[in-house]
């Protein structure tokens, strides 16, 4: 699908310089133009863009409020702000923009920002699929938790059964299964708060295990386990984080 965009500027020549610009990118459509902020909230109202590039200084209503009324609505599209001024930059990230372009923009700082974009909107779509399929409950039972993992430019609903570990290195958290690796959209920390009452559990500060995929638990020391699942991948564990894990496995 192409991205749907809405162009915000109270300069007539900034839109079409924009406009023109724009064709050159694949998968990407116009769907309307606003001079001033009151414009763009009915054109987001009745267009639904993926993607609003924003003027800051308009009259009446400027950029940034524009954005503070869309976060407090039903549609927030993704932001990317094109202005003269570089002083206003932390205010509109802090309000939710994705990107800041200073005008003149060249149309490799274009492209760049319109592929952030795409790879958000992508991502948001994703998961907005997942947390659908996390309500309500199936014939047989409660319905099995989804979770999102990106694998190149594309992202993936993957079944929480599926899984066999989270494991993070750093700012980044990877989805273990039994033959691939996915980087995961979400921390550590909110992957265990979703799949709460689950069998997930966290053996280290930088893990979470599915138990049902653990194979085998050798004592290393007094205080210290290794867990092997059954994709032959190894965590360590303490002792207290090896016994909920047992617990869990009726050891």
């Amino acid at each position: 699908m192409p991205l749907k965009t809405l162009i915000v500027d109270d300069e007539p020549i900034a839109r079409k310089v924009l406009s023109e610009e724009l064709e050159s990118i694949e998968d990407l459509e116009i769907v309307g133009e606003a001079d001033d902020g009151a414009a763009a909230l009915e054109q987001i109202a009745t267009h639904h863009p993926d993607l609003v590039l924003l003027d800051l200084q308009m009259p009446a209503m400027s950029g940034l409020e524009v954005v503070r009324r869309l976060k407090n609505g039903a549609h927030m599209p993704v932001i990317i702000i094109v202005t003269a001024y570089d002083k206003y930059a932390l205010e509109a990230f802090e309000a939710g923009a994705i990107d800041y372009l200073l005008k003149p923009v060249g149309q490799e700082r274009l492209s760049e920002a319109i592929e952030r974009a795409k790879r958000v909107t992508g991502r948001e779509a994703v998961e907005r699929i997942a947390r659908l399929q996390e309500i309500g409950e199936t014939p047989s039972g409660p319905r099995t938790r989804r979770i999102v993992g990106k694998l190149g430019e594309e992202y993936f609903l993957l079944s929480a059964n599926e899984i066999y570990a989270f494991q993070a290195e750093g700012d980044l958290v990877w989805i273990l299964t039994a033959k691939r690796k996915y980087l995961a959209t979400q921390t550590l920390k909110a992957l265990e708060q979703r799949l709460v009452n689950t069998s997930f559990r966290r053996i280290h500060r930088n893990a979470l295990v599915n138990v049902d995929h653990v194979r085998k638990m050798s004592a290393l020391s007094s205080q210290r386990w290794l867990l092997t699942l059954s994709n032959d991948q190894e965590f360590i564990a303490s002792k207290r984080q090896a016994k909920s894990v047992r617990e869990l496995l009726n050891w």
